[in-house]
């Protein structure tokens, strides 16, 4: 095969140099999506503006240093389909697998893009001063656009030659918005290069991530706008949703010393779940789906729910058995995405534990609360119904990961998922994760691993709110619940660590105490969580 590059998404290997004209391509997973609607037909009207995502690219230039571990970074030329033009170039790490996409652009509505009127030298690597390995000479261009324009990306060469006026095209300013840089791609000697997105996120904001780099910070670049977002013309349909979740759902699995297992809500409600009210004596059962729970209202500690006590030492481990997934399918980053976000319950979460240093502390209540909700979100392109990214909830925060670096269970699409013990936060990758100061010797363990159980997300599935659907979709009673799915529990801190750390040596000991005492209140289990629509990520983006 020479230098080629399997794109497979199972790919692990770091990209190595390779040649000018090498292509990258990015394989489709599914070869075909129900009917209807926009979904997955290659392009995009963004209201006189359509869109498509390249998914062939051609190399220009590599750094071998600088940026994450030190292995430099890739510059890349996307293809364009006969009729649309560039909007700029791509970027990524050369410690990672190739991921990459970007959108390019064709006007439906006259003088919606124009050539730039000149060309900016930004950045060379052909600098005396310091030696840079590389492959090649870089030279980053940025589009300067005629008045009433935005550029949208950078021009690469591999020579100091300016790129050609028809290598690109700047965009009409309505079309545009405001954009951020997100995270480092890659930085050598004073010169950063970032990934970008809208600066406004969410359900209803209609900035359009491009795919291409900025190079100056703030960015003088900027995203795309969907003027006709409220179509949601490209978002799936209920038949597609269900063949994303064939395609992609996640595949949970469970530390071998998991106690505290999902269940379905409905197995919660009938399983010794009560609904209790602020100086009322009386605990009220739930009915089925949360049709006698109190809907809309605030956060406000008049309502909340708890386990009877004769059935919670039975109800506290859940029943695999009955868990499902609820799914909230939701337009992002201008409509051109999809995010999936796969809901799970817990009814109870475990105590948590400390390590410090080779010693590891069991921390007696703490952490633990009736209650519990997590989530991985998927991010899929509309124009394509590939994944993109998967995102893992981990406590109060959480990370993306592109898909090119997810982990999946066996040869199938599905996402890996790694739920910690006793707390559920989810990981990409099975080990020890440190909640705490930085160093990783001090922290509370979430451990993940690969135990006897495990669940199948997309065996058992409700989608309990798809906006875009109108009526097709009838939210159950509960989804609407904003008070807590447990109760606020009133405990001494210093009391509980006091118990599990007088056996510890001294330093141990203020090193223990100092940790927990710097925990935000839902790891400590003080309070129980409320449900996804209170989360702030059901409107906006994930953090």
């Amino acid at each position: 095969m020479g230098n080629s590059l399997s794109l497979s998404k199972r790919s692990r290997t770091r990209m190595e140099p390779l040649p000018i004209e090498t292509l990258f391509k990015l394989p489709s997973p599914i070869p075909s999506w129900p009917p209807g609607g926009g979904f997955a037909k290659g392009t995009m009207d963004l209201g006189g503006l359509e869109v498509s995502q390249a998914t062939t690219f051609t190399k220009v230039w590599s750094a071998l240093e600088g940026g994450p571990d030190n292995l430099g970074a890739t510059f890349f030329r996307p293809s364009t389909p006969d009729g649309f033009s560039l909007l700029g170039y791509y970027c990524q790490p050369n410690n990672k697998s190739f991921s990459g996409w970007a959108l390019v652009a064709r006007a439906i509505e006259n003088g919606a893009l124009a050539p730039p009127t000149d060309y900016a030298l930004v950045w060379s690597s052909q600098n005396p001063s310091k030696t840079l390995k590389q492959d090649g000479t870089g030279y980053v261009w940025l589009p300067l656009p005629p008045e009433g324009y935005n550029s949208v990306g950078y021009v690469v060469t591999g020579s100091p030659d300016k790129p050609s006026f028809d290598e690109v095209r700047c965009v009409r300013s309505d079309f545009t918005e405001q954009c951020e840089n997100e995270s480092s791609v890659w930085a050598t000697d004073g010169f950063n290069v970032y990934n970008t997105r809208p600066v406004t996120r969410g359900t209803q904001a209609t900035g359009v991530s491009v795919g291409t780099f900025s190079a100056i910070t703030p960015p003088t670049v900027v995203s795309l706008r969907n003027k006709a977002f409220n179509s949601y013309s490209c978002m799936p349909n209920m038949p597609q949703i269900q063949a994303l979740m064939k395609a992609y759902a996640p595949w949970i699995y469970f530390q071998p010393d998991e106690q505290y297992f999902p269940s379905s809500v409905n197995w919660y409600f009938k399983n010794g779940a009560r609904l209790h009210q602020k100086d009322s004596g009386n605990a009220v059962p739930i009915e089925p789906n949360g049709s006698n729970i109190p809907q809309g209202g605030s956060d406000d500690g008049l309502y909340w729910l708890d386990l009877d006590e004769k059935a919670r030492e039975a109800a506290i481990k859940g029943d695999l058995g009955s868990a499902e997934s609820y799914l909230h399918v939701k337009p992002m980053l201008g409509g051109v995405f999809t995010d999936v976000a796969v809901w799970v319950f817990y009814p109870f979460n475990g105590p948590a534990r400390a390590k410090v240093g080779p010693i590891n502390v069991g921390l007696g209540k703490i952490g633990e609360h009736v209650g519990d909700w997590e989530h991985v979100t998927l991010r899929v392109s509309n124009l394509n119904g590939e994944l993109r990214r998967v995102y893992y909830s981990e406590h109060s925060a959480g990370r993306w990961v592109e898909a090119s670096e997810a982990e999946f269970k066996g040869e199938g699409n599905n996402v890996a998922a790694y739920a910690s013990q006793n707390g559920h936060a989810f990981y990409p990758k099975a080990g020890l994760v440190l909640q705490g100061p930085s160093g990783g010797v001090v922290g509370i363990r979430n451990d993940a691993a690969r135990g006897k159980y495990g669940m199948d997300t997309g065996e058992r599935f409700s989608v309990v709110a798809a906006e875009h659907l109108g009526v097709v979709v009838e939210a159950p009673g509960w989804l609407d619940y904003r008070r807590e799915w447990g109760p606020r529990i009133d405990y001494d801190v210093d009391k509980e660590v006091g118990k599990v750390v007088r056996f510890l040596p001294g330093k141990v000991r203020e090193k223990v105490e100092k940790l927990v005492k710097g925990l935000p209140r839902e790891v400590l289990g003080e309070e129980g969580p409320t449900g996804p629509k209170m989360k702030r990520n059901w409107d906006g983006d994930e953090i």
